[in-house]
């Protein structure tokens, strides 16, 4: 898409950021990490190229990072361990490697991520952190190889084990794709679909006309397990393990589980978190005793009506009574057969 205004609107950006106090100035250049520029583009990508729409999301993110001390979050490790294993155990996320293009390569799975072992606030830190570890040690080692910025990251969804039921989890789940929306935008170029069931298939036939087409260019659906399209974009060792097999057979080596707390990936960011809390003078008993995090998430009424989080909550909403209306305990096992009106759109599989 073309941006011919681009540069004007990047200065004019920049000249309200230097125009603002000095702690958010000085958590945009924590956030920006030495690409004030690239930053400043997201952001303006986020808002369709409107300044004014753009100013507000950007210093509306600054505010929320100083309020809620974000520039500290990776000195505040959760604790004990054990929770932050509950936490790594039932939301599912790993870092399996870069792509062709050295942009790192995250596997969520959603379908078997519960969110019923730590409060909600619990989640949202834990994601924060792997945000803040990704934009901070993984994406600048990445531009460090490539010798080019590197700024963004794809995500393979594996909706394996997902059922209506999940939908009820939406609250934990839109307070993590809001913190993204609002505070991290554009920092995922695609996210590709995989081992998607038939309430997944229905519920996006039916959510993806309603969808502006920005939003609907990032998400990308493929057959199975994806292996063979992923495999355009990444070499085999990056795919995550639901993704290599062809009979539907998982490695259960947990050094080959990206969603393992016993994983490299999560081994490396929670000595990372703790050594950082442990070298800004405190000891882990004291951290013990500093209480609960809790960050500030907007509701989706408190949102700008462009935000994606928005766009896509409202539409899952409105077709889930006629999705679940139409569900019966058959339906997965004749899902070939059949047809089901959804929200006043046809919906065949």
């Amino acid at each position: 898409m073309s941006r011919p205004n681009l540069a004007a609107n990047v200065k004019e950006l920049q000249e309200i950021i230097d125009g603002l106090d000095a702690p958010l100035r000085s958590t945009f250049e924590n956030m920006h990490g030495g690409f004030p520029e690239a930053t400043l583009q997201r952001f303006l990508k986020a808002r369709d190229d409107d300044v004014t729409k753009a100013a507000k999301m950007i210093v509306d993110c600054l505010n929320w990072r100083v309020n809620n001390n974000i520039d500290n979050i990776l000195a505040k490790p959760i604790l004990p361990k054990e929770k932050f294993d509950a936490i790594r155990q039932s939301q599912l996320i790993g870092f399996c490697g870069y792509c062709k293009q050295g942009r790192p390569v995250f596997a969520i799975g959603v379908g078997n991520s519960t969110f019923d072992q730590a409060s909600v606030d619990k989640y949202v830190q834990s994601h924060i952190q792997i945000n803040e570890y990704r934009d901070r040690i993984i994406l600048p080692d990445s531009t460090s190889k490539k010798g080019r910025h590197v700024g963004s990251c794809i995500k393979i969804l594996d909706m394996t084990g997902l059922r209506l039921s999940a939908f009820s989890r939406l609250k934990t789940s839109t307070a993590i794709a809001t913190v993204d929306d609002l505070n991290y935008p554009e920092k995922t170029d695609t996210y590709y679909i995989v081992n998607a069931p038939y309430v997944f298939s229905a519920c996006w036939k039916a959510v993806k006309p309603m969808l502006q087409e920005r939003t609907k260019r990032k998400v990308q659906v493929l057959r199975g397990n994806g292996r063979d399209e992923l495999l355009q974009v990444m070499d085999f060792d990056t795919l995550p393990p639901f993704c290599k097999t062809t009979n539907g057979s998982i490695d259960n080596d947990p050094k080959s589980d990206v969603f393992s707390p016993n994983h490299k990936f999560h081994v490396e960011l929670y000595d990372y978190i703790r050594q950082k809390a442990i070298s800004s003078g405190r000891t882990i008993n004291s951290l013990s005793n500093e209480g609960s995090l809790h960050i500030k998430v907007p509701t989706l009424d408190e949102q700008d009506q462009h935000s994606e989080t928005c766009e896509v909550v409202h539409a899952i909403e409105s077709v889930l009574p006629s999705l679940e209306a139409s569900q019966n305990p058959s339906d997965e096992n004749h899902n070939d057969k059949l047809t089901t009106k959804i929200a006043g759109i046809q919906v065949s599989t």
